[in-house]
């Protein structure tokens, strides 16, 4: 399903996990680009033709909370997945209430990954 100009934009520092998930979007045909860190999606100047945003939490620099917050405050609705692969204090219930429109632990579901993009993203 291709969105006619509007990418999913797939961020994470782990070029495998990376990968795997621009494969497995391609694989429904979604136009998703990658990106290694939040800084790099936001100087992009890709923004205005994503239609979603897949972001790992713990990045080197930006993390993903820190990316979804950098948006909300500039009024972005781009809707915002959250995944992790990393245990951590902060639940499910902490990310959507951030804003974020899903989240998922590693390894990411992706038929449930796609479903919630189908969702979201149109």
């Amino acid at each position: 399903m291709n969105l006619q100009g509007h990418t999913i934009a797939v961020i994470d520092d782990d070029l495998r996990v990376l990968e795997s998930i621009v494969n497995l979007l391609a694989s429904f045909g979604y136009d998703a680009e990658s990106f290694k860190s939040a800084e790099q999606f936001l100087t992009s100047g890709g923004l205005p033709r994503t239609s979603c945003i897949i972001t790992d939490v713990e990045m080197r620099q930006m993390s993903g909370l820190g990316l979804l917050q950098y948006l909300k405050n500039g009024n972005c609705t781009v809707p915002v997945i959250i995944i992790t692969g990393k245990p951590s204090v902060r639940s499910e219930t902490f990310y959507l209430e951030s804003g974020a429109v899903g989240f998922f632990r590693k390894p990411v579901d992706g038929d449930a990954l796609v479903e919630l993009i189908g969702s979201v993203c149109v």
